[in-house]
């Protein structure tokens, strides 16, 4: 099974790849709500992927921090996804997920770079107890580990693309628990 991507997020793409050319220069507030589409890929070698597609809202929480030659800020983030599995048996191939995570965000010098990196931790309930051929969950409920690098473009940086590395596992509540990584390219619109 392959990943093809739909026209809408192909032209997502393209617009911030051709944006990332050229931001004013200014100072960044991070401070308004979000919305996102986001795509990704937790590749299993000879089993195939797992490919999840994401829709999110973004709320600011925190005020903006001086840390060392940076600013610092936060935010929550709530989900809705859905990962398309190698099925295992008769079971199901597409699983619905919610989420929240919370977030910090680095933006580099001084708050007026468009480039930005972040982290989080959170936590997710799937509709069903994920299982593949080659890795299987004990549990529904997951927590999530995020770490991305990203750059905001815009008149007024309303426009953000991030690469971004998820994890999810149940931090051992119940064996097995073998995780899942995912790789995911995200586009945000900010209001």
């Amino acid at each position: 099974m392959r990943f093809h991507a739909s026209a809408p997020l192909r032209a997502a793409v393209f617009a911030g790849l051709f944006g990332l050319l050229g931001t004013a220069a200014h100072a960044f507030e991070d401070s308004a709500r979000g919305i996102y589409f986001e795509g990704g890929r937790a590749p299993h070698g000879e089993m195939g992927s797992t490919n999840s597609a994401t829709v999110g809202m973004t709320f600011p929480w925190s005020l903006r921090q001086r840390v060392q030659e940076g600013a610092l800020t936060t935010y929550w983030d709530v989900f809705l996804s859905n990962w398309h599995a190698p099925a295992l048996g008769n079971g199901p191939h597409d699983y619905a997920q919610i989420g929240a995570i919370y977030t910090w965000r680095y933006r580099f010098d001084h708050g007026s770079s468009p480039w930005f990196a972040e982290g989080g931790v959170g936590g997710s309930v799937m509709d069903h107890v994920y299982k593949t051929p080659d890795r299987s969950f004990s549990t529904a409920f997951q927590f999530t580990e995020v770490l991305g690098v990203g750059r905001s473009f815009g008149e007024h940086g309303e426009h953000e693309l991030s690469l971004r590395l998820q994890h999810f596992s149940n931090g051992g509540i119940k064996k097995p628990n073998p995780g899942e990584n995912f790789v995911k390219l995200r586009y945000t619109y900010h209001f």
